[in-house]
């Protein structure tokens, strides 16, 4: 049962057997769905190009979860970080400062949340940059800024 007031932060690290991919919206759990093979084949196409083409210091991030206030730990699908920002290497989450690029792959089950909220609380944090990736109707690749 959530508390009265909501799931903080730390609760992600304290609640024990939940699954991997839980995020911390608004203080509710958000559990992920299975990956569909777009999705994961984005991710990954994604990650090998941002790594050889990113700047020597940045680091390319998948599985982590940015702790945004007491009430937001969003796991953006991709990020891009200062890798002088990240702390502890054993940490399950970083700082929004140290984050540069959050990226979301638009999922029928998450559209709302990717679309709408998820960019409202990065740009709160001050994160300075964010994209938006989405299967069309054709079943091509197409990436909005």
């Amino acid at each position: 049962m959530p508390p009265p007031e909501g799931f903080t932060a730390d609760d992600l690290d304290r609640l024990p057997d939940l699954p991997p991919h839980t995020e911390l919206i608004d203080g509710s759990l958000v559990l992920a769905s299975p990956q569909k093979f777009f999705h994961a084949f984005v991710l990954s196409l994604l990650d090998r190009t941002l790594y050889t083409q990113a700047p020597e210091h940045p680091a390319v991030c998948r599985e982590i979860t940015v702790r945004i206030g007491e009430r937001q730990r969003p796991e953006p699908d991709l990020l891009i970080a200062q890798a002088q920002a990240i702390g502890d290497p054993e940490g399950t989450w970083l700082p929004p400062e140290a984050v540069v690029l959050a990226v979301e792959v638009v999922s029928p089950e998450s559209e709302l949340r990717d679309r709408e909220r998820k960019p409202q609380i990065y740009a709160e944090a001050g994160i300075p940059h964010f994209r938006l990736i989405q299967q069309d109707g054709a079943g091509s690749r197409r990436i909005r800024p």
